[in-house]
């Protein structure tokens, strides 16, 4: 008989919590932000409980609205390297992108924390929606969306080409016959495109894992067909079990003609909960952090899903539905819809909306006791919906101990969740299977 499918947990650690207002909340360890001790420990918590991995977002400028939330971050494959040394199996997502990075120095890098974790590495790969980081790289402006995954798509080419320009035993080592490599087994990649000129190989042998896992984290038409080709773990945002079914079977169907086995993918929502003995206490909880709310941040944060500007309009008032220009908004493709859909489906004032958006960007705010946060991650889990979840405590780090301590055991009594680590790797974490060289394929097709 075949093992049950199991939920896959990452802790998604934000360094100003995943509430907007956390920050400001006497449970925060704000204080702490640029400490690695700090992520160190958080690590060790997530690996304590056996969650797949941890995972840090990153972007290459700094946020619009500084003046009202923590927008400082440690370079995460930095970080990462760090938390390798503090943790064994706990596997570690970093964010980069491909718009403002180029391959070669990625694939050192990410081939450098595979190794030094012995295998935990992934990346989550991003093009990038931040206009102002244009300007950081010396480009008069940002890309347009569809550029921006022209450029990913040719990049994920030649960071995989690199990642496996080594064939895993290419590596010879033998000091009797003074043979260090088999140069046969080392391969040019010699790419010629449209956006990059690299002639490789890669200056390190290939990875424990062959390459890190794949995740990538847009929900645009443009992020839908790259995950569906690319991608190994998704992070994807969705109010409402529909239309996270939607999300999942659309994923699953393209992977499909992509040629790629469904099960090799794993569709991860996030999640934030606001936990607590009942139903009161826990909207009482979420309401703590609600009244900290910073309207004009909150504003910001909205202007930038939707492309409009919503700052002269009574907070109380009914959101304005009749200006926004459904076909040709300027925001974020994915978060708009996310926006739109709350907007049509709830019909919120302007308040009620930012409160639904300050938990977690979009991703699913829930509030309530332990059982009600596992009945309804098993009803994603059990209905097409999601292979795990992204776990986003609205606070740390008391939000993700209260999540571990009380409803991970409930989703382990279920058989949903694991006790213990089978393996040693994100991939085997995930249930991924380790790729074989492209180029010993090739060398076993010319065979």
């Amino acid at each position: 008989m075949s093992a049950r499918r199991q939920l896959s947990l990452n802790f998604f650690i934000y360094p100003d919590d995943h509430h907007e207002a956390a920050w400001r909340h006497r449970s925060s360890a704000a204080n702490r932000i640029l400490d690695v001790t700090y992520y160190q420990e958080l690590a060790q918590r997530a690996e304590a409980h056996k969650f797949d991995a941890v995972f840090f977002a990153d972007g290459p400028a700094l946020a619009d609205n500084v003046r009202y939330a923590q927008r400082f971050r440690l370079e995460p494959i930095t970080l990462l390297t760090a938390i390798a040394s503090a943790t064994q199996r706990v596997g570690l997502i970093a964010t980069a992108s491909t718009t403002y990075t180029e391959p070669y120095n990625l694939a050192r890098l990410f081939a450098s924390l595979d190794h030094i974790s012995s295998g935990r590495a992934g990346w989550n790969i991003v093009t990038t929606s931040t206009p102002q980081a244009a300007q950081n790289f010396g480009l008069p402006e940002h890309p347009p969306h569809h550029e921006r995954y022209e450029r990913a798509r040719e990049y994920l080419d030649v960071i995989t080409r690199l990642w496996d320009s080594r064939e895993d035993d290419a590596l010879v080592n033998d000091p009797i016959s003074g043979v260090f490599a088999d140069t046969g087994k080392i391969h040019a990649i010699n790419h010629l495109g449209k956006h990059f000129r690299v002639r490789g190989p890669l200056n390190i042998s290939r990875t424990p894992q062959g390459r890190p896992v794949y995740v990538q984290a847009g929900s645009s038409d443009d992020g839908r067909a790259f995950a569906a080709r690319f991608a190994e773990a998704i992070f994807t945002a969705h109010q409402t079990l529909a239309s996270a079914q939607e999300f999942y079977a659309d994923i699953k169907r393209q992977a499909r003609a992509f040629d790629r086995s469904p099960d090799q993918i794993k569709i991860l929502p996030g999640i934030s909960p606001f936990i607590a003995s009942t139903q009161i206490e826990a909207d009482r909880l979420q309401d703590e952090f609600n009244v900290l709310i910073q309207p004009e941040y909150s504003l910001t944060q909205l202007r930038q899903m939707i492309g409009l500007d919503l700052s002269g309009f009574d907070l109380d008032g009914p959101f304005p539905r009749h200006l926004i220009d459904t076909e040709g908004a300027s925001g974020v493709a994915s978060r708009f819809k996310l926006v739109m859909d709350i907007v049509d489906r709830e019909k919120p004032t302007i308040r009620q909306l930012v409160q639904r958006l300050a938990g977690a960007r979009g991703h699913w705010v829930i509030a309530g006791p332990p059982e009600k946060i596992a009945d309804n991650i098993q009803t994603w889990f059990e209905n097409g919906a999601a292979d795990g979840f992204n776990v986003m405590p609205p606070w740390l780090p008391g939000g993700f101990d209260i999540f571990a301590e009380q409803v991970v055991p409930i989703l382990r009594k279920r058989g949903l969740f694991r006790h213990d680590y089978t393996g040693t790797t994100l991939r085997d974490h995930y249930g991924l299977r380790r790729p074989a060289s492209l180029f010993s394929n090739l060398v076993r097709a010319i065979a």
